[in-house]
């Protein structure tokens, strides 16, 4: 059994004295942006849906959608995808046992925020 008396030690990393890493962030903002775009494919999912079934259905989320929230959900939506194609692409990177040192890894870590960004601005003006 174990010892259950351990004295004074913490059991793990306080958040006061953790730093958080640029890897272990960019990796829970995969996961975040993966599940946030499954909220916009619903909702285009709901626009086709309406679009299918009645003009006063089509018109209420046609609204919602080209309206000042629908245009931000739909531009973070777009923000999302670069992000967790890049994402994806970094791991399939470490995935064949490259890139996997510190600095490099840092370096993905900042290529996959600023691409998005930059990703999602020129994809946004040429739509």
């Amino acid at each position: 059994m174990a010892d259950v008396n351990r004295g004074n030690r913490p059991l793990s990393p306080h958040l006061t004295i953790y730093r958080p890493q640029l890897t272990s962030m960019t990796s829970i903002l995969t996961r975040i942006t993966g599940n946030a775009m499954l909220v916009a494919a619903l909702l285009i999912v709901w626009w086709f849906l309406a679009a299918a079934t009645s003009a006063e259905a089509f018109d209420f989320i046609n609204g919602l959608i080209t309206s000042w929230f629908g245009d931000l959900v739909m531009f973070l939506s777009l923000l999302a995808l670069w992000y967790h194609t890049l994402a994806g692409i970094r791991h399939l990177i470490w995935d064949t046992g490259h890139a996997l040192d510190l600095q490099t890894a840092e370096r993905l870590g900042w290529s996959i925020l600023i691409g998005s960004v930059v990703l999602t601005i020129i994809t946004a003006f040429i739509i």
